[in-house]
């Protein structure tokens, strides 16, 4: 090559590390609220199912569904819209959060009169998957390794 040739070149752009990319945490905090929703179920479903059969079983799938679900929807949304401005960000995780809210009262208010299920297995799912999986999101971000400056 010319000396020509190298100044007319596109110039390359360096590539990009893993720690560049600024959807990291939240991939991350997806992932590990993810695997632990998947643990506190089967660890649910293994103990319910024992200590109250069917209903317990039914109890522990409907409450790993709200507690899990409703976590994990908001990481979902903010990484979905990770690519935007903050205000459309804040947006999403608004109307996301109130949609949820929505749907948990809608189900509670379908299934209260129900008896397939055990209360107790659906309360104690919910609680222990709300805990564990936020907490495992938090430690999936505050571990998660990023450049700050580029």
């Amino acid at each position: 090559m010319t000396e020509n040739t190298q100044q007319n070149s596109p110039a390359r752009t360096p590539e990009l590390s893993e720690y560049d990319d600024q959807r990291r945490p939240l991939v991350r905090a997806l992932k590990f609220g993810s695997i632990a929703l998947v643990i506190i179920t089967v660890a649910s479903l293994g103990l319910w199912g024992w200590l109250r059969d069917l209903p317990g079983i039914y109890g522990v799938l409907i409450g790993a569904a709200i507690g899990g679900g409703f976590v994990l929807m908001t990481v979902f949304s903010v990484l979905v819209t990770s690519g935007t401005n903050a205000s459309t960000t804040g947006a999403v995780v608004l109307g996301g959060w109130l949609l949820k809210i929505v749907l948990v009262f809608a189900v509670f208010f379908f299934i209260r009169d129900l008896t397939f299920y055990d209360n107790i297995a659906l309360f104690v799912t919910v609680v222990a998957a709300l805990v564990v999986v936020l907490a495992c999101e938090v430690y999936g971000v505050i571990t998660s390794k990023v450049t700050y400056v580029s």
